[in-house]
């Protein structure tokens, strides 16, 4: 790749060169393209309503909050990494947390822009917050990942007051330094709401005892979807953090952190997806063998046709077990195709989780007479999970190009 002198080289991370500038616009200008898209439909789903997406009376929830609940999962890596660096202490992830609190960041927004249009109201959106429900779970879910996203944001500030030209003030210099004195208490406070929302997120389905695909039994006061949500979040956002590191690594062709790493990162997700691994089974155990015919149903009756085939469950549930079988496993997790493919397959299964307790479980018939509707995204609903897409990596491009993300990337890449 050519690394001659960029016009904007002095705000670089220091020895840590970057593409040409010619380059780099080009490659802003293709977002651009898709973020503009993004912001039409945004602009007709604001203008025209929700009657300009493919959701109805009987598809309440679809494509946005499937995106949104997969995002905020796969963004997990930010409060656990963050929980594990600045609270346990595991020194080795200050290499990568940097990273995973810009995902973090990304994932939080982005999921905020998504429920601006979900309201349908925007100019009522703060009702959720002054008229609040004291009996949602939604409520406990809207209030932390407020908080939780501003948490995120005192989190990215220091990183942006690390541009090497910004640092040369004193005042700004001796800011960044406070910040990362206090961060332990923001990764804290951060691991806590995220926690809970994740969680109530999870408990939001279990406790819709009128739709059975989703509906769970109790552990104290929460329906037991409420950890399972927790322990899928933790499992997969370590392991997005290190795939969209090694994206990063392809594409600008320079190593950002050690091979070591990432092993540790996995090694560390595979941990969790082993524990989340028994307890989903057996959660779908006791779904299949309890839960529904306590209602009076079946397990057959939960699927329907190739849409909403069993196979949507059996490749859930393989997606896991697979890459937690073989992230313990030391000889096949240091083979970086195994490694690599198995971070996907966890996360394609997480997303798969969020897909079916959203869309499978609005569309299973539970009156006498229902039947069984097909729900299909149009464009502006992907519109705007593209303008989300389109903003992250706008955003993540220019924190690589002028961050420093990665305090490893010069010596890893000091004899190129």
């Amino acid at each position: 790749m050519d690394y001659s002198k960029p016009l904007d080289a002095a705000l670089f991370p220091e020895d840590c060169p970057r593409c040409s500038l010619t380059r780099f616009m080009m490659w802003l200008g293709a977002l651009s393209l898709l973020l503009l898209f993004g912001l039409y439909a945004a602009v007709r789903v604001l203008g025209w309503g929700l009657g300009e997406t493919g959701m109805d009376d009987y598809f309440g929830f679809g494509l946005w909050i499937t995106f949104d609940l997969a995002v905020i999962a796969l963004g997990a890596g930010a409060f656990f990494t963050g929980l594990l660096r600045y609270i346990l202490n595991i020194d080795e992830l200050k290499n990568i947390v940097n990273l995973a609190a810009v995902i973090g960041f990304l994932c939080y927004t982005g999921a905020m822009l998504i429920l601006v249009l979900d309201i349908g109201q925007p100019i009522r959106c703060w009702f959720g917050y002054w008229y609040a429900n004291v009996h949602s779970m939604l409520t406990e879910v809207i209030f932390c990942i407020t908080c939780y996203c501003i948490v995120l944001i005192i989190e990215y500030v220091p990183l942006v007051l690390e541009n090497r030209q910004l640092a040369k003030s004193r005042f700004v210099s001796a800011l960044a330094h406070n910040f990362h004195l206090i961060m332990p208490l923001f990764a804290g406070i951060g691991a806590f709401l995220s926690t809970f929302h994740q969680g109530s997120l999870g408990g939001m389905y279990g406790v819709l005892f009128g739709r059975p695909y989703a509906f769970r039994d109790g552990f104290f006061i929460w329906p037991w979807t409420f950890f399972l949500f927790i322990l899928s979040a933790i499992s997969s956002g370590p392991m997005f953090t290190v795939l969209v590191c090694t994206l990063m690594e392809k594409m600008s062709g320079r190593r950002l952190v050690t091979w070591d790493v990432k092993q540790l990162m996995g090694k560390i997700g595979g941990v969790m997806l082993v524990i989340y691994t028994v307890f989903k089974l057996l959660d779908t155990w006791a779904w299949a063998t309890g839960i529904l015919p306590r209602v009076g149903m079946t397990f057959d009756q939960m699927f329907h046709g190739m849409i909403y085939g069993k196979w949507l469950m059996a490749a859930e549930l393989l997606f896991i077990v697979v890459p937690a079988v073989c992230l313990l496993m030391p000889s096949l997790r240091r083979n970086p195709a195994v490694f690599y493919t198995m971070l996907i397959l966890t996360c394609v299964s997480v997303t798969l989780n969020r897909y079916l307790q959203t869309v499978q479980t609005l569309a299973v018939p539970v009156m006498p007479f229902d039947s069984w509707y097909t729900y299909a995204p149009n464009w502006a609903e992907w519109g705007a999970c593209i303008l989300v897409f389109a903003y992250a990596a706008i955003v993540l491009s220019l924190s690589y190009r002028y961050l420093p993300m990665f305090p490893q990337e010069a010596s890893l890449n000091k004899d190129r």
